[in-house]
């Protein structure tokens, strides 16, 4: 558990480096240094920003009062303290920090020996007595077992901790770490004992889905278990606990809810143009799994709560599901590491012959961009998948992730766009030829020739997270390029006709209303024209629109999509139409009370209904974004190839091996 703490504080010191926050005490504090990834940057500013919200919120509106008091539990090396006091926020407020008695120890050491830390808690900082490893006259560090409750009370008092004053009590990522019995002893004892307090607390969430089950499996892994998720597996527990426990008033809310109502506009474009980022779903998945709560008793009415109401609409209860879609590990292609990768492209090239290109994954061991592609084909109804070799003359294939793949013919297919990372999207239109008898048994080799594009064409290959789409008009086949962002623009709304095979670039008039700019969403051929659904948009949110791109005599229309009820919006799902039915598959929504499943909306009456995927037959958690899915409409299945990403500070998950969803169920013709 101090193994934790020793790490946020070096993660927190690495975000404050790269400006998401201003803090100049980290660095003094955190000890070593390193430089964190992006995702683990965004992370622990919303950390910051949510427990600095309502510290601030607590300083402001007791400023009038003549005395408060914050305590912080399990404090670890946070520079609160120093925070304040050099902001000027601590004229009459005392903070006292209770963390194990060897952290406190550590840090009361490295104040002293601190120059610019000693000055601010001022000359009477000296040695403390006992537990009490520093006593200054606003800042008091105390070395206690926080689950030994009569010997925290005991301590505090002989610090000077006085209960009749307003106090501030911060528990972040503290209480799950104690046994539920203790901590919540700790909130109900922080109730009894303190007539006007606060409860500010920051910990996780849902660990039943599939990212709860990493999450869990990591602390554990660490001999860190989170022991109040079971008892407590989503806000609306954790608020009914602190009501039962004597607090008189409690909000709270989830990470993705506090951003988007939080913090202004201005300040999360801010954030979300720091660094290059393309981790989007790890980055809602998590926001998704922590929250902020703020309890309070016996303050002034005025003031509470410390959080607003959430005002975005939170889906009441989980989404209402239809009925449910049974998952199973397909037969014969587990243990092919190759099929475990993420943001890659699944394409059927003819009956029963499928090929996976790009993407992020497991190689020899190793993770990596993946070169090499995969064949995968239907025999007597097993598939079989194997490894091909590319014939590619130099690096043109670049590794690519969330690129897109059409299939012009049984020996030839197009990619358009992807990028290798963030800042290199460079990287063109490939044709991939494959010979006449390409399959599992005899996949041979499949050559790679750089397509070379007319000028007018090029921008279209120049971005990723994009769809293209096969269409028709006035009896001639186009591709439809569509959205995706690039390396200079966060989110793009701008679309291509390519006429094919010559893929020239082709003016056709287009009215209706323009649908916002998005990336990650879903792409269909239909009737000739082109079904977009979902997304994500300008502002980082998901989006809940569906488009038709329907022929006309002289061009195409944009026509809107009702949806009853409406859709939950998400991005990074796959899509495929039968029968008039549009299916979407997986994806991320803010909506966290449960992980999207299959989609289903007809077509014609605009009627959406949610199917949960059963998962009991696997033994792993399926993750379904950044995955690739391929429509077998004889056998009424869909076949699910890798998917995953990289969970935030937990490790890597690519889901192990390719899994089957009989649909056979919901898409029963009428």
């Amino acid at each position: 558990v101090q193994g934790t703490g020793g790490s946020s504080a070096v993660s927190k010191c690495s975000a404050a480096a790269r400006g998401y926050i201003q803090d100049r005490f980290l660095r003094l504090l955190a000890g070593r240094r390193r430089r964190r990834a992006p995702l683990i940057h965004r992370g622990y500013y919303i950390r910051a920003r949510a427990v600095d919200h309502c510290i601030q919120d607590f300083l402001l509106k007791t400023q009038s009062l003549p005395r408060t008091q914050i305590l912080s539990l399990g404090a670890g090396f946070d520079s609160l303290y120093f925070r304040l006091k050099d902001m000027g926020l601590l004229h009459h407020t005392v903070v006292y920090e209770v963390d194990f008695p060897n952290v406190a120890c550590q840090k009361a050491t490295l104040i002293k020996r601190m120059k610019e830390l000693s000055a601010l808690v001022g000359d009477t900082g000296g040695e403390g007595l006992g537990a009490i490893t520093f006593s200054g006259e606003d800042y008091k560090l105390l070395g206690v077992d926080l689950s030994e409750l009569s010997e925290l009370e005991r301590t505090l008092e002989e610090a000077g901790l006085n209960n009749e004053i307003p106090t501030l009590f911060i528990a972040e990522v503290v209480l799950t770490y104690m046994e539920n019995t203790r901590s919540d002893a700790l909130i109900q004892w922080a109730a009894e004992h303190f007539p006007q307090a606060c409860f500010l607390v920051y910990e996780q969430v849902h660990p039943e889905d599939p990212f709860g089950r990493v999450m869990q499996q990591h602390f554990s892994q660490l001999n860190s278990a989170l022991h109040s998720l079971a008892q407590y597996p989503d806000c609306e527990a954790q608020q009914r606990r602190f009501l039962g426990k004597g607090w008189t008033e409690c909000s709270v809310m989830d990470m993705n809810e506090f951003f988007t109502c939080c913090i202004p506009e201005d300040e999360q474009q801010r954030v979300q143009t720091l660094e290059p980022f393309d981790e989007y779903e790890e980055w809602h998945l998590k926001c998704s799994h922590y929250f902020v709560l703020a309890a309070s008793k016996g303050m002034e009415p005025s003031w509470t709560p410390l959080l607003p109401s959430v005002t975005v609409p939170r889906h009441a209860g989980p989404v209402g599901t239809a009925g449910s879609v049974p998952a199973a590990v397909c037969a014969r292609l587990s243990g092919i590491p190759g099929l475990r990768r993420y943001g890659h492209h699944s394409v059927l090239i003819k009956p029963n012959v499928i090929l996976t290109t790009g993407g992020f994954g497991e190689e020899n061991g190793q993770h990596c961009r993946m070169r090499n592609f995969h064949v995968l084909s239907k025999h007597a109804g097993y598939w079989k998948a194997v490894c091909v070799t590319q014939n590619i003359p130099d690096k043109r294939w670049g590794e690519r992730l969330y690129h897109t793949v059409s299939c012009l013919s049984d020996t030839l297919a197009l990619v358009i766009g992807g990028r290798t990372s963030p800042l290199n999207a460079g990287l063109g239109m490939l044709w991939l030829k494959f010979p006449e008898a390409c399959n599992a048994s005899d996949p041979d080799e499949v050559a790679v020739e750089l397509v070379s594009l007319q000028p007018a064409a090029e921008e279209a290959a120049l971005r990723w997270r994009h769809s293209t789409t096969e269409m028709t008009f006035k009896g001639e086949q186009y591709l439809f390029v569509y959205g995706g962002r690039s390396a200079l623009e966060p989110v793009l709304g701008d679309w291509y006709f390519l006429h094919t095979p010559e893929l020239s670039y082709a003016a056709i008039a287009v009215e209706g209303p323009v649908p916002e700019s998005r990336h990650s969403h879903s792409a269909c051929s239909w009737e000739g024209g082109v079904l977009i659904a979902g997304g994500l948009g300008a502002a980082e949110q998901p989006l809940g629109s569906v488009f038709l791109l329907r022929e006309l005599e002289h061009g195409f229309q944009w026509q809107t999509i009702e949806t009853h009820p409406p859709l939950v919006p998400r991005y990074s799902h796959t899509a495929h139409v039968h029968e008039g039915k549009l299916l979407l598959v997986g994806g991320v929504w803010f909506h966290a009370s449960s992980v999207p499943g299959i989609t289903v909306i007809d077509l014609m009456t605009g009627l959406c209904l949610d199917y949960v995927i059963n998962v009991e037959h696997l033994e792993w958690p399926l993750m379904l974004h950044n995955h690739s899915s391929v429509f077998l409409p004889n056998e009424k299945e869909l076949l699910v190839i890798g998917g995953g990403g990289n969970c935030f500070s937990f490790g890597t998950h690519l889901n192990p091996e390719p899994v089957t969803l009989s649909l056979s169920s919901i898409l029963i013709s009428h």
